[in-house]
């Protein structure tokens, strides 16, 4: 019966998740639920949509299109990353909604190794701290670890121009192709952001597609006074972030935008195969976006239609709200630990991820003790938070501990429960 069936889920299921939307948790990155999110879950799964193409359901798809115009103007992002007011006949690129930023890595990178596919020995760049998505997709596209590049980051831990540039001449020199560069906004580790107004132009100059995968951040560029890591963003050729990170939109949602037509189209023929099966009207007039063409898998849900529900019941001044809210938090966090002199800043406060370590003359003592605290935070069960090792140098590198505020309950008074904890263990 459905009654044992929910008393299963109380006491055997519950128990043993770690649960993500607690205002407690400071883990990774924050998995925002929102009511309207929700509620939209449960209509896309009553309504069972499968939106392909655009026949099995325009609405669909026409939705989608237009909410990532609307996304796409709440972050700034220049208007040949939207569809526009001519919709699939026009010039601008315009953005699909992913499972996950490594759907869309791999989507973005499939489609720059098909724009150079007569070339020799394909070459991939990322910084050392980008996301290890980057890598998998190399190996998904069959270019392996060894067509990757990992390019070293400044102190702020944010990819070196300088040395993308001498990384890539080289392979060049050396008989290989520059297809892909990856610039991460918000880097897993730290939070950093690499300089896209100085990688831009070297990319271009390579013909290379440039990524950038702003999978956490993103959320943050609704509000204008977070906006400058997005300078330079009209050199990219896509753009990635997960409403589904920090934007109250529920798991999964991640949106992809395509700068251009030109790089709409080389997408679409990388990921195009239409059997007889799939052929319609519709598509066929070339009048209508296909969305099967725009990423991996040739089925789709209708997840269009929560974003769609959140953007219009929070509004871009809620939305807006509730970043300014955490990062305000996170600031809070940062003036504690800048008074507190057993612990220190590992890194720039990045918007409201902080990186914090047990202050100590000697290295691996160091370690020791932010090991131990952390361990000790874990097995008190109260709160939950994850770890980074950032390199110093040594072969061991620098323990941390990451504290991303992002949950949707999470409020002052989690943040100083939180530090009254750590305290308590120093």
């Amino acid at each position: 019966s459905l009654e044992a069936v929910l008393e299963d889920v109380e006491s055997i299921v519950m128990p043993a998740l770690t649960h993500w939307q607690h205002p407690m948790f400071f883990g990774y990155f924050p998995a925002n639920a929102s009511t309207p999110a929700i509620l939209a879950e449960l209509l896309c799964a009553g309504l069972g949509v499968q939106g392909m193409l655009w026949q099995t359901s325009p609405a669909c798809t026409e939705l989608e299109m237009r909410v990532l115009d609307w996304l796409a103007e709440l972050i700034d992002l220049p208007g040949s990353f939207r569809f526009g007011p001519a919709g699939a006949a026009s010039a601008g690129g315009g953005g699909v909604i992913q499972g996950t930023a490594s759907e869309a890595t791999l989507a973005a990178m499939v489609a720059a190794r098909r724009v150079h596919q007569d070339a020799p020995n394909h070459r991939v760049y990322a910084s050392t701290q980008a996301h290890s998505s980057v890598t998998k997709a190399a190996m998904i596209c069959g270019l392996g670890c060894q067509g990757v590049r990992l390019v070293p980051t400044d102190e702020a831990h944010a990819m070196d121009p300088n040395a993308l540039e001498r990384m890539i001449q080289d392979d060049r020199d050396a008989g290989c192709t520059p297809v892909f560069v990856c610039a991460t906004l918000g880097t897993t580790g730290t939070g950093a952001f690499d300089p896209l107004d100085a990688i831009g132009p070297v990319v271009s100059a390579y013909d290379a597609w440039l990524h950038v995968d702003a999978a956490w951040a993103g959320s943050a560029f609704v509000c204008p006074e977070l906006r400058a890591p997005m300078r330079g963003v009209e050199h990219a050729a896509s753009f990635n972030f997960n409403p589904h990170k920090w934007l109250l939109t529920n798991f999964d949602c991640s949106t992809f935008w395509l700068n251009g037509r030109q790089r709409r189209d080389q997408l679409i023929d990388a990921m195009s195969i239409t059997p007889e099966y799939l052929r319609n009207e519709a598509s066929e007039s070339g009048q209508v976006v296909d969305y099967r063409d725009w990423h991996v898998p040739l089925g789709r849900r209708f997840r269009a239609l929560k974003l769609w529900m959140v953007m219009r019941m929070f509004g871009a001044e809620g939305l807006r709200a509730h970043i300014r809210n955490h990062v305000e938090i996170a600031a809070w966090f940062e003036a504690q630990v800048e008074r507190d002199r057993r612990l220190e800043l590992a890194a720039p406060r990045a918007l409201a991820l902080l990186c914090i370590a047990v202050r100590d003359g000697d290295p691996d003592r160091a370690n020791q003790r932010t090991r131990a605290l952390h361990e000790a935070l874990r097995a008190d069960g109260r709160v939950f938070v994850t770890h980074a090792v950032l390199p110093n140098g040594s072969p061991e590198g620098r323990y941390v501990l990451r504290i991303a505020i992002g949950s949707a309950a999470t409020a002052q008074q989690h943040a100083e429960a939180l530090w009254g904890r750590i305290q308590a263990l120093l």
